[in-house]
C-alpha cells in the first residue's frame, strides 16, 4: 500500500511544492492545490451524475422485471441483461468514477499527513508550520474551529449527495443506514480533524466545500440533461 501511496503522493508532492514555489504561502497553496484537484475530477462527477440519471429512467422498467420475475432468478438476470443492453446503460459505470477518486484520495492524504516523506527540498520544510488565519502551526492539529468547519461542510456534502440518488435509492434497505451516516460522519471528521495536521484538515474542508459548489452546478446541467433524455 504504501509504494502504490508513493506512486499517487510523488507527483501530487511536485504540483504542492510548484504552487508553494508561486504563492509562497502554505495555507493559499493547500487552497489552490485543493481546487485543481476537485476541478481536474469534476468529469467523473459528470459521467456519474450521467449514470444517476440513466438509472432514474431505467428504474420503472427494472422494478416492473424484479415484480414479473421474481421467483425465477435466471429468467430474471436474463432480462436484466437484455434491458441493459436495449438502454445502452451499464450499472457499474456509476461506480466508476468512485473507484478512480481512491487511489487519487488516498495518495492526497498521504501527502498532505507527512509532506516531507514525498516532497524535496528545504522550502518546503519550514513551509509546513507556516501559520495561516488563526492557525500558528498547519502541522499540528487545529483543536475545535477548522475540524468543525470541516464536518459542517462534510455534512451539507451528504445532504446534496443523498438528495441526487433519492429517487433512485427510495427503496434501497440501506436508506436508514446513509441516514445515519449523514450524521455519524461529520461527527467522525470533527474528531479526526482533531487530531490530524491542520493542513489535512484545510484540504478536507476546502474540498468539500468545493464539492457541495460543484454538486449544485451539476443539479442544474442534472435537470437540463433529464429534459434532453425525456425529450428524446
Amino acid at each position: 500500500m504504501g509504494k502504490i501511496t508513493g506512486i499517487i503522493s510523488i507527483p501530487l508532492g511536485h504540483l504542492l511544492s510548484f504552487i508553494y514555489g508561486i504563492i509562497a504561502n502554505y495555507g493559499i497553496t493547500i487552497i489552490i492545490f485543493t481546487a485543481i484537484v476537485r476541478l481536474c475530477l469534476f468529469p467523473l462527477y459528470i459521467s456519474q451524475t450521467k449514470s444517476t440519471v440513466k438509472m432514474q429512467a431505467v428504474q420503472p422498467k427494472i422494478k416492473e422485471i424484479q415484480r414479473k420475475y421474481a421467483n425465477d432468478k435466471e429468467t430474471l438476470n436474463i432480462k436484466m441483461m437484455e434491458l441493459y443492453k436495449e438502454e445502452k446503460f451499464n450499472p457499474m459505470k456509476g461506480c466508476l468514477p468512485l473507484l478512480i477518486q481512491l487511489p487519487i484520495i488516498w495518495g492526497l492524504f498521504g501527502l498532505l499527513r507527512n509532506p516531507m516523506k514525498y516532497i524535496s527540498g528545504d522550502g518546503m520544510l519550514t513551509a509546513i508550520h507556516e501559520s495561516f488565519l488563526w492557525i500558528p502551526d498547519l502541522s499540528q492539529p487545529d483543536p475545535w474551529i477548522l475540524p468543525i468547519l470541516a464536518g459542517i461542510s462534510t455534512f451539507f456534502s451528504f445532504i446534496i449527495s443523498q438528495a441526487q440518488t433519492q429517487s433512485v435509492a427510495a427503496d434501497n434497505p440501506m436508506g436508514s443506514s446513509m441516514k445515519m451516516m449523514k450524521y455519524f460522519f461529520p461527527i467522525m471528521i470533527i474528531w479526526m480533524g482533531k487530531a490530524m495536521p491542520a493542513g489535512l484538515t484545510l484540504y478536507w474542508f476546502f474540498g468539500t466545500t468545493i464539492q457541495v459548489v460543484l454538486s449544485q452546478i451539476l443539479n442544474v446541467w442534472k435537470k437540463k440533461y433529464t429534459a434532453k433524455m425525456e425529450e428524446d
